[in-house]
């Protein structure tokens, strides 16, 4: 009976063990199906692109020719082509793509506020309008509870507050116009408004709220409309108050801590440039009445200097004692534990906080010291402050080129400012150019006359296989043209959104070439501040070249720059800030550009610029690293965008060779990148000095022509 109950209930496993086995069957054959199916729809997808793509290109190209030599021809001409700017790429309706894929990734829209003017800001006296306690506090809560505002610091809020001035708005009266340029941030102490997009309403806010803030950051277009539902009673900023007082901040702490350091035996000899780096690495420590700052009998590493408040000096003469003997006091802009940046130093005194309010110390490690110092000492010994800029030599041909001898073939690229060309030479069928062509009008409008003469007198003067070379300029009443070396190879950013995302090696052999055009140009002083794949370019072996200098800047030795530009996703927190910025920028906008490439997808990234600054304020920890991204990748990224712009690899000891020896670019052959012998992961094809192929398609521009500017600041472009 046993053994029949067995026999019985194999039967039925077996039965069901065949029944799964049908199943998955079924399944699989199911799922070959779909495969098949699949391969099939991919196959008819490329071949409707294939047959699609000549009656695109027939469509879209342009030809258009000079045919007439005097000035008013040219820019009648001119019109109808108008120029790039690839600093200002919109991704709007005009901007049509190429039709061999559906992508929804447009190019990014480049953001500049105009330069400020250091000595005016250092020298502008501020109106601070008096307030109630209870104002005060209201807008200092307000400002805490914004996601952006919160990070500024306390003395920048206590001011900011104390220039807010008053403003009133009448029911149903609009405070803010979706599509109008703003300059003004608001917090609200009475009243209620409603916050409408695009006709559609998102919400209503009352007091305590802040509203506007991308305003204060650069010149821009608000996104959204703000309405009094009921009278309203705000306080607002504008953006030069705001910006002179985050820039002035930091001026006066640079200078405050560099006049510190002076003081010192240890650095009384060293440059002002090295002061003021060593004077960006020291950190703010504080200290409640009675902490013990330093030990005696303790080994410690870190130097003090004391910024606010007073401590006293004590010191046990018996070890076995507990007695201590009172030695002296110290206070603001004194110093102690010097020796502690030779090397472990073992304290001989105790030094205890001794100020009711709280003492404060700017601190350095000997660790941090020892990077900073060697990193100077390293670029001193290369002698880069002695490379002099020195114009490129233009071959004669090219001088007695005119603007009129050029054929335009069609566009390469569209922008803010107006267009890139494909031109040639008439005549001239082997060669080809690339021709920026920029509205005066719009340049003088949005005040970015200071970053296109940059642009031009850096591009002149840079020589190097990894940077776009300029052949020479040209101007007129309406328009600013720069003729530059071609790369018809196609813009990285094309491939990456057809592709998707690189592999590692993809990845590391054009971040090679970013690091390559970064160490030329910051040998040289020179920032670059707007790395992103649009603006790298492939030639036709397939090598990047960095193209788009509009926000390059030469830096004076040991100084910052403090105008906020590039594209939102790649800007450092520190140009967010408005603490002001040198090359350590480039770095962290590296890092982005690695994550970028190997993921598709930028780290920080949110649906409106202003949020996706609270996202990089949030710093690279906070971001969730896929597993695409290799170990040793991530750790290359994540040193290259720390928070603090001193710690980034490539700005601390050993400099740009650090970077090129982390263990990420391990077995990298470098020496097969400078002389163009290492082949590149990605060959475009180029069939003739004409062919566009590798670049989208745009239509014609329907602009009417720019107004005429003669107001003489392109003289000597």
């Amino acid at each position: 009976m046993a053994d029949e109950s067995l026999r019985i209930a194999l039967q039925q496993k077996t039965d069901e063990l065949r029944e799964r086995d049908t199943l998955i069957d079924k399944l699989r054959m199911e799922l070959e199906l779909k495969n098949k199916l699949i391969v099939k729809l991919r196959a008819e997808l490329e071949k409707f692109k294939s047959a699609m793509k000549p009656l695109v290109e027939q469509m879209s190209r342009q030809m258009h020719l000079w045919s007439s030599g005097d000035e008013e021809d040219s820019s009648s001409l001119t019109s109808s082509t108008s120029s790039s700017s690839e600093d200002d790429r919109l991704c709007n309706g005009g901007d049509k793509r190429s039709t061999s894929a559906d992508h929804t990734r447009c190019k990014r829209l480049a953001i500049s506020a105009e330069p400020p003017n250091v000595e005016k800001i250092r020298n502008l006296s501020l109106r601070k309008v008096p307030k109630t306690d209870k104002s005060k506090d209201l807008i200092q809560k307000a400002i805490l509870d914004n996601d952006f505002m919160k990070n500024l610091e306390t003395i920048q809020i206590k001011e900011i507050t104390d220039c807010m001035c008053p403003v009133e708005y009448a029911k149903d009266s609009l405070i803010i116009k979706e599509g109008d340029n703003g300059a003004v941030v608001y917090v609200m102490e009475e009243g209620k408004v409603e916050v409408s997009k695009e006709g559609k309403f998102l919400c209503n806010l009352g007091p305590g709220k802040v509203f506007g803030e991308l305003a204060i950051l650069y010149n821009c277009t608000r996104t959204a409309t703000v309405k009094a539902i009921m009278d309203c009673k705000l306080w607002a900023i504008e953006r030069q108050c705001f910006q002179t007082i985050m820039m002035r901040t930091g001026l006066v702490r640079q200078a405050e801590y560099t006049n510190f350091l002076k003081s010192v035996p240890t650095f009384r000899n060293l440059s002002e440039d090295v002061l003021i780096k060593i004077a960006d690495v020291l950190e703010e420590a504080s200290y409640n009445e009675g902490d013990y700052i330093v030990r005696q009998g303790a080994r410690g590493d870190t130097f003090f200097i004391i910024s606010k408040g007073k401590v006293k000096v004590t010191m046990r003469s018996d070890p076995n004692s507990g007695e201590e003997k009172f030695i002296r006091y110290l206070q603001r802009g004194d110093f102690f534990g010097e020796k502690a940046l030779q090397g472990e130093d073992v304290r001989t005194a105790n030094i205890i906080a001794d100020d009711p309010e709280g003492v404060l110390c700017l601190v350095i490690d000997q660790s941090s010291f020892n990077r900073l110092i060697s990193n100077i000492n390293e670029i001193k010994e290369k002698n880069y402050d002695e490379i002099q800029p020195v114009k490129r030599r233009i071959d004669e041909s090219m001088l007695k080129l005119k603007l009129q001898d050029l054929r335009i073939v069609t566009t390469l690229g569209v922008g803010g400012f107006g267009r890139v060309e494909l031109v040639q030479i008439a005549n001239d069928p082997v060669k080809s150019f690339a021709l920026k062509i920029m509205k005066k009008a719009q340049i003088v409008e949005t005040r970015q006359q200071q970053h296109i003469m940059s642009e031009k007198n850096i591009m002149e003067e840079v020589d190097s296989d990894f940077i776009v070379k300029l052949h020479r300029t040209f101007k007129d009443k309406k328009y600013l043209y720069m003729l530059m070396e071609c790369c018809l190879g196609g813009e990285l950013w094309t491939i990456l959104r057809d592709r998707g995302n690189f592999d590692d090696n993809t990845t590391r052999f054009y971040t090679a070439c970013v690091v390559e055009a970064f160490a030329y140009l910051h040998a040289r002083n020179i920032i670059y501040r707007d790395l992103k794949p649009e603006n790298m370019i492939l030639d036709t072996q397939g090598y990047v070249k960095l193209v788009d200098f509009g926000f390059a800047k030469k830096l004076q030795n040991g100084r910052k720059t403090w105008t906020f530009c590039g594209t939102p996703e790649y800007v450092a927190p520190e140009i967010i800030l408005n603490r002001g910025h040198d090359i350590s920028a480039d770095y962290w906008s590296l890092g982005v550009l690695m994550f970028e490439l190997l993921t598709g997808t930028p780290p920080f990234t949110g649906p409106d610029p202003m949020r996706t600054y609270n996202i990089i304020l949030k710093g690279i920890d906070a971001i969730e690293f896929p597993r695409i991204i290799s170990r040793n990748a991530m750790a290359l990224i994540k040193k290259l965008c720390r928070d603090n712009p001193a710690e980034r690899i490539g700005y601390q000891k050993g400099g740009i060779q650090e970077l090129q020896k982390h263990k990420w670019f391990d077995g990298f052959y470098y020496d097969g990148l400078r002389t163009r012998t290492l082949v590149p992961p990605i060959i475009p094809q180029v069939r003739s000095p004409i062919d566009y192929s590798n670049f989208d398609r745009y239509p014609p521009d329907e602009d009417a022509p720019p107004p005429d500017d003669l107001s003489g600041w392109d003289q000597d472009f």
